[in-house]
């Protein structure tokens, strides 16, 4: 499966002893998208085209989460990885990957939290290709995450400077200016000099939100389906 989160998805639903229960649990879903069957939107799943790499580091039980969008990304990334989050037993193969020669790990987070000399504000031009640690869970699992994981204390942090508000409303924020897993991909994909995969990123990131919202009557989206160039 080319997307590792759902890939995640179904190695965590093999080795699960109880259901995960959350809100909305009783809709029937799309085992692909995730979305209502009603919405479902794998036919607007794009094909892979960012070069640069993606990880993604689950807090336990995000990978299940229908309003994750961590995979959004999976999706566009021509590579992509997903794991589970343990503070103290890390995967062996996470920690082969942040070892392998070809790959130049980033961890994105914001510079607030991190030394001075840890901190990056640019994709280097090198030989190597990027390796965006994304630290997929609330705000307050990842910075859990950043702080209690020992084996990724040497990787720079490449921060991102957002200009404007979230446009994702299915989860709350805790800060105006944070943003949801799939707006920080694009801004990185930017940072990384792929523009094009990151516009392709952001307009699926909107039609993931325009179908989601069409199933919560209580909230209404800024963006019409023919202004996505969608048929509905």
């Amino acid at each position: 499966m080319h997307n590792s989160v759902l890939a995640l998805r179904q190695r965590e639903l093999v080795h699960s002893t109880r259901p995960f229960l959350a809100r909305g649990g009783k809709v029937v879903r799309c085992d692909d998208c995730l979305l209502p069957t009603a919405n479902c939107i794998c036919e607007y799943v794009p094909e892979p085209q960012a070069n640069s790499a993606f990880v993604f580091l689950m807090y336990k039980g995000e990978c299940y989460k229908p309003t994750n969008t961590g995979r959004l990304i999976a999706d566009v990334a021509k590579v992509n990885y997903a794991f589970t989050w343990h503070r103290t037993e890390p995967s062996a193969e996470f920690l082969a990957l942040l070892n392998n020669p070809v790959y130049q790990p980033f961890i994105i987070f914001p510079h607030e939290y991190a030394e001075p000399a840890r901190r990056v504000h640019a994709v280097p031009a090198n030989n190597k290709v990027p390796l965006f640690i994304m630290l997929d869970g609330t705000w307050r699992e990842a910075r859990k995450m950043f702080r209690k994981s020992e084996y990724l204390q040497q990787i720079p942090v490449l921060g991102i400077q957002p200009q404007m508000q979230s446009e994702y409303k299915l989860r709350e924020a805790a800060h105006a200016h944070q943003l949801c897993t799939a707006e920080v991909g694009v801004e990185v994909l930017k940072l990384a000099g792929e523009a094009s995969a990151a516009q392709t990123l952001a307009h699926y990131f909107n039609v993931f939100r325009h179908f989601y919202v069409k199933g919560k009557p209580h909230l209404t989206d800024h963006l019409s389906a023919s202004e996505l160039g969608l048929s509905e």
